[in-house]
């Protein structure tokens, strides 16, 4: 699909099929290639960072689908204290059609905003910026890539600074899509022999009233939180799974309690945006604090409707929590049939996706952008 934008360099050619509509693009910040390619050279430049070790990549590796395979995401305090986030990365596939961005904060719907978390936050400290925007930015402004890059990609606007830092990120992590799975070729290409047997199987169990994951996890985006540029209103879905429930209070861990975190609401506690299943063979470990290890471990959390913890601080039967989804209730299920849908789940892996040029480190070997770089 081709957009052509007057007077903003080359027109951007959408990576996406035809029966795909694009993601929604905000008004203020317009898609040109040049914008794309140096968001992508930002994303993946440590020096972003206040000790030029942490990038965007290193908490979003492209062959993890853009998440690290930690459980808690680390900040630039890694190499000194162990220093971790209080979330696990979310993935960033397609992350251009997600109105909600993150796992609990409802007003965060804006990737150029969205930046500015990791880059200046400090709880957690990720990037450490905060108080230190002028010594990082001149940084960047002393690479002639730079230099040249940014005057193309904002030629009304040749500066290195929040407003073109924040608008090139989003712009390249918008083209972050995936859609070209084996269950893509099956479903919407009529390739039959894309899918396994067991594959097969496991989709029509997948949608199956015994098992209830497509409720949450729907479309094609198996998820319940999208917007598109055909949408008439943004899906935002959010739902406690039943993960905790601290001594049968309903509690969840306090440094991460979801929508709760913003709404003061007891019945958002342990609400958290659910995620889009597309990679999710390559995005372990899973739920908002990486605590569950593997999809085998994850269909066993939902066919109990519930974790139990037996003892410590988090100790309290999910299953029993107060403020939990409905649609939670269980399910029992053959160890072959979880074979299968664990089968189709891995059917969702675009290996395009996770190779694709476009999306890979731009700096070559040794670089000041990368030589001290943390990498997942």
């Amino acid at each position: 699909m081709l957009y052509h934008l007057p007077d903003m360099g080359r027109p951007f050619i959408w990576p996406i099929p035809a029966w795909m509509a694009p993601p929604p693009v905000p008004e203020d910040n317009p898609m040109t290639s040049a914008k794309v390619e140096l968001g992508r050279h930002l994303f993946y430049d440590a020096r972003i960072s206040l000790d030029s070790t942490v990038a965007c990549a290193s908490c979003h590796d492209q062959a993890r689908a853009f998440t690290d395979g930690r459980a808690l995401a680390i900040g630039i305090g890694i190499g000194i204290d162990d220093t971790l986030g209080i979330r696990n990365a979310p993935s960033l596939a397609n992350v251009g059609y997600f109105p909600l961005l993150t796992r609990g904060n409802p007003h965060m719907t804006s990737l150029k905003f969205q930046a500015l978390v990791p880059m200046f936050g400090d709880n957690p400290v990720e990037m450490g910026g905060n108080g230190r925007e002028g010594e990082i930015f001149a940084r960047l402004s002393a690479d002639p890539y730079y230099v040249k890059a940014f005057a193309t990609a904002f030629p009304d606007r040749p500066e290195v600074d929040l407003f073109t830092v924040t608008r090139a990120l989003g712009a390249f992590q918008r083209t972050l899509i995936s859609l070209d799975s084996p269950y893509d070729r099956f479903k919407y290409w009529d390739e039959k022999d894309a899918l396994s047997d067991a594959a097969k199987r496991g989709e029509q169990l997948f949608f199956d009233h015994r098992f209830e994951c497509y409720h949450c996890h729907v479309g094609v985006m198996f998820t319940d939180n999208l917007q598109t540029t055909r949408s008439a209103s943004a899906e935002t879905g959010s739902h406690n799974t039943g993960l905790y429930n601290i001594n049968g209070t309903g509690a969840y861990p306090p440094e991460a309690t979801g929508l709760h975190e913003f709404t003061g609401s007891d019945d958002d506690m342990g609400r958290f945006r659910t995620p889009s299943l597309r990679n999710v063979g390559v995005t372990a470990p899973y739920f908002h604090d990486g605590s569950v290890a593997t999809l085998k471990e994850v269909l066993a959390h939902y066919a109990r409707a519930g974790r139990k913890i037996e003892e410590g601080p988090f100790a309290g039967d999910g299953a029993q929590n107060p403020h939990k989804d409905g649609m939670i209730i269980g399910f029992e299920a053959s160890d072959d049939e979880i074979a299968d849908i664990i089968a189709f789940l891995h059917s969702l892996t675009d290996g395009t996706f996770l190779t694709n040029p476009a999306y890979s480190d731009p700096w070559p070997e040794n670089h000041p952008a990368s030589i001290d770089r943390i990498t997942p």
